[in-house]
């Protein structure tokens, strides 16, 4: 079974070209889901992040304490790569459980830094979503309900769409000019062929 890694960055449209994705009886693993299941579940995340942010990362009911978190890394470079170093080995060990239970010629993995973490190199291709950044900010202002302002500031905080398309094997336009069906199909019909 192939898998193949399905990126973009904030208010690109991700979720949704993977819902379309999940029409075409494609099983879809949501990284940032299951990660953040995973913060909650795993011992030894639970621990390492105790130990990284002190016991307030956790709440009184043992739930991640998910505002206390971003306004630690928000603007830490250090700190989010400390994090993802412990977060992302147990989900990339998650999804390739759950990869061996699907069915279907391919899986998708959606992650939102699939390259900046280097998991696009354990899979078999990747799909890169890229979307104007005015329609970016738009889509992730009215998903969040926050400022334009908080989304420009995660946008800096996440790879240029640019860069990161030298890297990806198929890109989908999402700007609401080009259909994104047909773009998905050719797609699909390229990792069914090979």
């Amino acid at each position: 079974m192939k898998k193949i890694g399905l990126t973009g960055g904030i208010g690109s449209g991700k979720s949704f070209i993977a819902n379309i994705f999940e029409k075409l009886d494609v099983a879809v693993y949501y990284s940032d889901t299951e990660a953040k299941r995973l913060m909650n579940e795993h011992d030894g995340i639970r621990k390492a992040l105790i130990s990284l942010f002190g016991y307030e990362v956790y709440t009184e009911e043992n739930t991640l304490n998910r505002n206390y978190l971003a306004n630690k890394i928000f603007s830490n470079k250090e700190l989010i790569a400390s994090l993802n170093a412990i977060v992302h080995p147990v989900v990339r060990t998650d999804f390739n459980e759950w990869a061996e239970k699907q069915h279907g010629h391919y899986v998708l993995q959606e992650s939102a830094i699939l390259f900046e973490i280097g998991a696009y190199k354990l899979l078999n291709a990747t799909i890169l979503v890229v979307a104007p950044d005015e329609l970016r900010i738009k889509r992730a202002t009215q998903r969040d309900s926050v400022p334009p302002e908080e989304i420009m500031k995660r946008m800096n905080n996440q790879a240029n769409q640019q860069e990161l398309a030298k890297k990806a094997d198929f890109i989908i336009y999402n700007n609401e000019k080009e259909m994104l069906l047909p773009q998905i199909i050719g797609i699909h019909q390229e990792i069914m062929k090979n």
